[in-house]
């Protein structure tokens, strides 16, 4: 099954909202059951996409608080849906929410700074998911990120932090998800993200890492994760927000970019696809639209590219800008 083939040069934001708000009326499908994990992620991805396209208002505000609070469990952290485990993906998706909704303090905020230290590696610096134990950049990411937006950085050993993100960096100048994992977009937000958070921007080759990132464009203006792959969607995120950061989003050919994103939209149902004629999702259709906003993209709000919120958000919360540009 495959989303509309006709294309539309222009973002169907009407038709979008419809989508999003469609998402929780599935329940009789399979697919809605078995992503039933993914349930406050989704809300994420949702409510952000919503927000940057100026109808945050499109999914009900006490309705989206009171299911996020559902999913908090005594030890602070956040389920990715009611009776699941909680992990730290889901507990930053949760306080990013809360901030959409200007609802941080309807939670309990000085458990969940004490599940997200508790979770850091004493002797590493880096962070595991959840009590099961898996490390991975993308959780020192989510870490560092959660506890700034509460401002409680202070409640963890960043030098130990930082220190973990940098054996994870590459000849390349990018980073992968553990110390000697291949250079991937995805885990280079999350590092670079990262550093910017806690002022170690100066750790980053930019330029070598610069020159990796724009290079992950392809001939139709989609962009990769890494070498020899197709291009997706997603990475105009996750290679944009990095390019971002460190000044250099115009290293990368803007028009050719708006094209392959705009082409992937289904213009019948609603919704962003990872590239064009697949099915379209909300993960896709925030990221889209997030890469949207950094490029400029009219009657969009502004996307922060180090916490992927939008950026009345963070100046909202009276955070800095935490990058060069």
């Amino acid at each position: 099954m495959s989303s509309s083939t006709t294309t539309s040069n222009v973002l169907l934001i009407d038709l979008h909202v419809k989508y999003i708000q469609s998402l929780d009326k599935k329940r009789d499908t399979l697919e809605y059951w078995i992503t039933e994990h993914l349930r406050l992620a989704g809300v994420y991805w949702g409510l952000t996409a919503l927000d940057l396209m100026n109808h945050v208002d499109a999914l009900d505000r006490d309705d989206v608080i009171a299911y996020v609070k559902s999913c908090q469990w005594p030890n602070g952290g956040f389920s990715g849906h009611v009776n699941h485990d909680p992990h730290l993906l889901y507990t930053l998706y949760a306080v990013q929410i809360l901030l959409i909704e200007d609802a941080i303090d309807a939670v309990d905020v000085d458990k969940i700074v004490e599940y997200v230290s508790d979770l850091q590696d004493k002797e590493t610096g880096a962070f595991k998911g959840d009590e099961w134990g898996e490390i991975d950049t993308r959780f020192s990411y989510s870490a560092l990120s959660c506890l700034s937006l509460l401002k409680r950085l202070d409640a963890i050993d960043v030098p130990k932090a930082v220190e973990f993100i940098m054996k994870c960096k590459n000849f390349d100048g990018g980073f992968g998800s553990t110390p000697g994992a291949e250079s991937h977009a995805g885990q280079i937000f999350c590092c670079v993200g990262a550093l910017a958070i806690v002022n170690s921007l100066h750790l980053v080759d930019g330029d070598l890492l610069g020159w990796w990132l724009c290079e992950r464009q392809l001939k139709n203006g989609g962009l990769n994760g890494r070498p020899q792959k197709l291009e997706d969607v997603c990475y105009s995120w996750w290679v944009l927000s990095a390019l971002s950061i460190l000044g250099k989003l115009h290293w990368i050919n803007k028009e050719k970019l708006f094209e392959f994103v705009l082409s992937a939209q289904d213009t019948e149902s609603g919704g962003i696809a990872d590239r064009p004629g697949d099915m379209a999702d909300v993960f896709h259709t925030v990221f889209g639209v997030a890469g949207l906003s950094l490029l400029g993209y009219p009657g969009l709000k502004l996307v922060d590219p180090v916490y992927c919120l939008p950026k009345h958000v963070i100046q909202r919360r009276g955070l800095a800008e935490r990058y060069k540009v």
